[in-house]
């Protein structure tokens, strides 16, 4: 079974699991996603919620049907999602991450040490 969190329509959550998945390369441009029923099933929720999760993404122009054979990637998901998610990122976490640093006395240079070292370990991986 699938955890939700409780505080977001869970739609809202498959939503963006699927954008994830997308980022993470999981699906490209026009690959097929799973169908309503498909994902329904796997993730343990009601059609009626991955129905609404879809329409959204539509609306997103994240994926888009072809009528008989499913749901697809649109071409330009990837950078739809990055540009969405980049936003996001640098007015609302990013703002948190520099707080917390001042109130932890954490410095810039300590930060990008961090980050060298994690690309360093991806890279390895």
């Amino acid at each position: 079974m699938t955890d939700f969190k409780q505080d977001r329509a869970i739609y809202l959550q498959i939503a963006e699991r699927i954008c994830d998945e997308i980022l993470a390369g999981k699906y490209n441009a026009d690959d097929r996603i799973p169908s309503v029923r498909e994902l329904a099933v796997l993730l343990e929720v009601n059609t009626n919620t991955v129905v609404k999760t879809y329409d959204l993404l539509q609306q997103w122009e994240i994926i888009y049907t072809k009528r008989g054979l499913g749901y697809f990637v649109t071409e330009n998901a990837l950078q739809k999602i990055r540009s969405t998610k980049g936003k996001k990122f640098m007015n609302e976490n990013l703002p948190e991450l520099f707080r917390q640093m001042e109130l932890l006395d954490i410095s810039i240079d300590t930060i990008s040490n961090k980050w060298k070292e994690y690309k360093s370990n991806r890279t390895n991986i």
